[in-house]
């Protein structure tokens, strides 16, 4: 099968990077993270744009309840650069939720017109960066521990370790920005080795957002990716409808696409 969407190319690129496995049945692909079972996106199927009829939601959603027999959620994403409003509207008749992101590309990034607000930049590297990566991703929870669910919870700390195994392996590179001490805003850029580069996990922790953390630390980020990693192509994808895809689009990022999932929680 072949995938015409960026979003879904860098998609796959990090779900083989991490070992997930990809099996393509022709008009779909089923991407499975066995490592993983409740990161629902490392557990779906992936529609072609040249299927007979991507938009029949009752033959996808039975195409991923054969894939995932056990599975207690459904995730299904569409080829494609776009979506019609008809296409959105029966999936939403099949009981499945759209979420339709907006996938933005540089070949250079321009440096953020504020200046750095007194923060440390740096990659992670020990035992201890990563324990603070951990405790941030719970942070970003405004539940107390005892409210937050316990799939959820192993589902963050098995997502970092992914993380890890992949700076570790030389596949990834991992990014935070200090601030008197603490870890308060991280990301990720991973790439297969190839020119194409994608962003992961871009988070910055609610009392520090607005700061110029995250502009920061995706510009270096970038500037890694462009003359260490090698890459002349930066993937980020971002809600539409939310600040950080200003930022972006302020570092000099444009959109060239817009990437469809569906799904239906556990």
């Amino acid at each position: 099968m072949d995938v015409v969407s960026l979003g879904f190319r860098t998609d796959l690129m990090l779900r083989r990077l991490a070992g997930s496995s990809i099996t393509d049945r022709g008009d779909h692909l089923v991407v499975r993270t066995l490592q993983n079972p409740h990161f629902y996106w490392g557990n779906f199927i992936l529609v072609s744009a040249a299927a007979e009829d991507p938009s029949n939601a009752a033959q996808w959603r039975a195409a991923f309840a054969a894939a995932f027999p056990d599975a207690q959620h459904v995730a299904i994403g569409l080829d494609g650069t776009s979506t019609d409003a008809a296409c959105l509207a029966r999936y939403r008749a099949a009981g499945l939720t759209p979420d339709v992101s907006t996938v933005l590309a540089a070949g250079a990034l321009q440096e953020p017109a504020r200046p750095l607000p007194g923060a440390d930049l740096r990659r992670l590297g020990t035992d201890a960066d990563w324990r603070e990566a951990l405790e941030l991703s719970h942070e970003l929870d405004d539940r107390s521990p005892s409210e937050q669910l316990f799939t959820e919870r192993l589902f963050t700390e098995r997502r970092l370790a992914e993380s890890r195994e992949l700076v570790e392996s030389g596949r990834a590179a991992w990014f935070a920005a200090f601030v008197d001490g603490r870890m308060r805003c991280s990301l990720g850029l991973c790439t297969d080795g190839g020119e194409v580069a994608r962003y992961q996990s871009v988070v910055t922790h609610p009392q520090f957002r607005g700061r110029g953390l995250a502009s920061w630390l995706v510009f270096e980020a970038g500037r890694y990716g462009l003359d260490v990693l090698g890459a002349r192509t930066l993937v980020i994808v971002a809600d539409p409808d939310y600040v950080a895809i200003r930022i972006y689009r302020a570092l000099g990022f444009a959109a060239v696409e817009h990437q469809t999932q569906f799904q239906h929680p556990a």
